[in-house]
C-alpha cells in the first residue's frame, strides 16, 4: 500500500505527459492553424523561398485563413504549394533586376566636349607636323643625339651644361662632315628649334592621355570611342618612338662611307610623317563624327530625310571617288616624304620640264648604283625609292594625278544631273574648298621646286598636303553615311514615335473615363 502510494505522482505526471503528447499529434488541421505560434529564436529579414514556405504564421494571418476557411471549404495550400508559388514569386522579382543590369551606364552618344577636344588636339598635331617640318628644313634634327623621355624635357641651365651638349653633338657625323665650323651659339640655335619639337610632341602627349582617362571614368564616351581613345594615345606613343628611331638613322658612323650623306632615312622619315597624319585624322574624323551624331539627333526627322538622300544610289560612285581620292592624296603626301628624305627638290628645278624634256634621261632614272645586288633584281624598286630623280618624277606623277582626280570629281557633282539634284548644300560646298585647296598647293609646290626649296615655301607647301586632306575628309564626312548614325537616328525616331502614340491615348483613355 505503501509502495502504490509512492508512486501515484509518478503516474500522474505520466498521465500529463501522454495528454499533451496525444493533443500535439492528434489534432485537426483547423486547430493547428488556430493555435498561438511559439516564439521564434530569432528573426531573419531574408526573403528566401523555403523561408516563405514554411514560416509560421501570425496571428492576424492565423485569424484571416481561418475566416476564409470557415467561409470556403477549400483547405489552406500545403508548404509544397507554398514553396512553389514563393519561387515563381522570387524568380519573377529577381527578372526585374536583371534588365537593370543588363542596360548599359554608357552614353550611346559621346559628349560634344569630347568631339570639341579632339578637334583641339587634332590643330596641336596639325602645328607640330607644320613646325617639324621647319626643323627638317633648317636642318635642326639632329642637334640633339640623345633620348631622354622625362629629363629631356629639360634644357640645359648653364653654360657648363650648354658645352657639355655641344660636346656630344660634335661626335655626330653632321657635325664632322657638314657643320664643323659651327660654334656654341649657332648650335644653340639649332637645338632650341629640336627641343621645341620634342617638348611640342610630350604636351601632345600629356594634353591627350589626362582627358582621355577622365572621359572614360566620367564615362563621357560611348564604349567604342572609348576603344578608340585609348588606341590613339597609343599612337601617339609609337610616334614619339618612330621619331627617335628616326634621328638615330642619321647618327650612324657608316655615313662616312662613299657617297654617303649626313641625312636621316628617307623611310623612317616617311614613316614618322605618316603616322602624325594618321593620328591627326583620327582624332579629325572622330570629333567630327561625334559633331554630326548631335547635329542628326537634334531632329531626327530630318537627319533621317538627309541620310536616306546619302544613301541614293546616285551618289554612290561619288562616294566612293571620294574614298579612292583621300587614299591618292595620302600617298601623294607620303611620296612627298620621300623628296624630302632625299632633298630631291634640290634638281631639276624646272617645270613641268625635267631637263630637255618631259622625262629625265633612262640612264639617271633606272641608275645601277642604287641597285644591292649583282643580278640587278632590285634596281627598279630601289630607284624608285632611293634615286632622287626618279622619287621626284614620281611625286610629280602622283601630284598631278591627284590633281586631275580632283578636278574631273568636280566636274562630275557639277555636270550630272543626277549627282548634282541629289547631292547636298553641304557637300557642294566641301567639293569648292577641295578645289581651291588643292590649286594652292600645286601652286605652292611649283613655286617651291622653281625657287630651290626656300624654307618657308617648303613648310607651306608641307602645311598644304595635310590641308588638303584635311579638306577631302571633311568632304567625306558630309557624304559617307555611317552604320552607327543610321542606327542611332532610328532609335531616336522610334522613341520619339511610341511617345507620339502614348500621348494620343492619354486624352483618349480620360475621355472614355468620364463618359462611361
Amino acid at each position: 500500500m505503501v509502495l502504490i502510494l509512492g508512486l501515484s505522482p509518478i503516474r500522474t505526471r505520466l498521465a500529463i505527459k501522454a495528454d499533451k503528447l496525444l493533443q500535439e499529434a492528434f489534432v485537426c488541421r483547423r486547430c493547428i492553424h488556430q493555435r498561438a505560434p511559439a516564439p521564434p529564436t530569432h528573426r531573419s529579414n531574408r526573403a528566401t523561398p523555403f523561408l516563405t514556405a514554411f514560416r509560421s504564421r501570425g496571428p492576424a494571418q492565423s485569424r484571416s485563413q481561418s475566416w476564409s476557411a470557415a467561409a470556403s471549404p477549400s483547405p489552406p495550400p500545403s508548404p509544397l504549394a507554398a514553396l512553389g508559388k514563393s519561387l515563381g514569386e522570387s524568380s519573377g522579382t529577381r527578372s526585374q533586376p536583371k534588365t537593370r543590369v543588363k542596360a548599359s551606364s554608357w552614353p550611346e552618344t559621346s559628349s560634344k566636349s569630347v568631339a570639341y577636344w579632339l578637334l583641339g588636339s587634332a590643330a596641336s598635331v596639325f602645328g607640330i607636323v607644320v613646325f617639324g617640318g621647319l626643323t627638317r628644313l633648317t636642318e635642326s634634327g639632329l642637334s640633339i643625339t640623345e633620348w631622354r623621355p622625362v629629363t629631356g624635357s629639360f634644357p640645359p641651365r648653364d653654360e657648363e651644361a650648354w658645352e657639355q651638349e655641344f660636346a656630344r653633338y660634335k661626335l655626330s657625323p653632321e657635325f664632322r662632315m657638314l657643320n664643323s665650323r659651327m660654334n656654341l651659339e649657332e648650335f644653340k640655335q639649332i637645338y632650341w628649334m629640336e627641343w621645341t619639337h620634342r617638348l611640342w610632341g610630350r604636351v601632345v602627349g600629356i594634353t591627350f592621355l589626362v582627358p582621355t582617362m577622365y572621359f572614360i571614368a566620367r564615362k563621357k564616351v560611348d564604349p567604342r570611342m572609348a576603344w578608340r581613345l585609348v588606341g590613339i594615345c597609343g599612337l601617339i606613343g609609337f610616334q614619339g618612338f618612330i621619331g627617335w628611331w628616326m634621328v638615330k638613322s642619321g647618327l650612324k658612323d657608316d655615313l662616312f662611307e662613299q657617297g654617303k650623306h649626313p641625312r636621316v632615312s628617307q623611310y623612317r622619315l616617311a614613316a614618322h610623317l605618316g603616322t602624325a597624319f594618321i593620328a591627326y585624322l583620327t582624332m579629325l574624323v572622330n570629333g567630327m563624327r561625334i559633331l554630326q551624331e548631335h547635329r542628326l539627333l537634334r531632329d531626327p526627322t530630318e537627319g533621317a530625310k538627309l541620310l536616306e538622300t546619302l544613301q541614293r544610289h546616285e551618289l554612290k560612285p561619288f562616294r566612293r571617288f571620294v574614298g579612292a581620292l583621300s587614299i591618292l592624296v595620302f600617298i601623294t603626301a607620303m611620296s612627298g616624304a620621300l623628296v624630302a628624305g632625299l632633298d630631291a627638290g634640290l634638281i631639276y628645278n624646272d617645270f613641268p620640264w625635267m631637263g630637255q624634256g618631259l622625262l629625265p634621261p633612262r640612264r639617271e632614272m633606272f641608275d645601277p648604283f642604287y641597285s644591292h645586288t649583282e643580278d640587278q633584281r632590285d634596281l627598279y624598286w630601289r630607284n624608285a625609292l632611293e634615286n632622287p630623280v626618279l622619287v621626284q618624277l614620281d611625286h610629280r606623277i602622283l601630284a598631278t594625278t591627284t590633281f586631275t582626280a580632283i578636278i574631273a570629281l568636280w566636274g562630275y557633282s557639277r555636270f550630272s544631273p543626277a549627282v548634282r539634284a541629289t547631292l547636298p548644300k553641304a557637300a557642294k560646298g566641301g567639293m569648292m574648298g577641295v578645289v581651291h585647296m588643292v590649286s594652292l598647293q600645286v601652286i605652292l609646290g611649283i613655286t617651291t621646286l622653281w625657287y630651290l626649296v626656300p624654307t618657308p615655301l617648303a613648310a607651306a607647301h608641307q602645311a598644304g598636303a595635310l590641308a588638303l586632306l584635311t579638306t577631302v575628309f571633311m568632304l567625306g564626312s558630309r557624304v559617307w553615311v555611317p552604320r552607327r548614325s543610321w542606327r542611332l537616328v532610328q532609335q531616336a525616331l522610334s522613341r520619339t514615335t511610341k511617345k507620339h502614340i502614348s500621348g494620343q491615348k492619354a486624352p483618349i483613355a480620360s475621355a472614355q473615363a468620364l463618359n462611361p
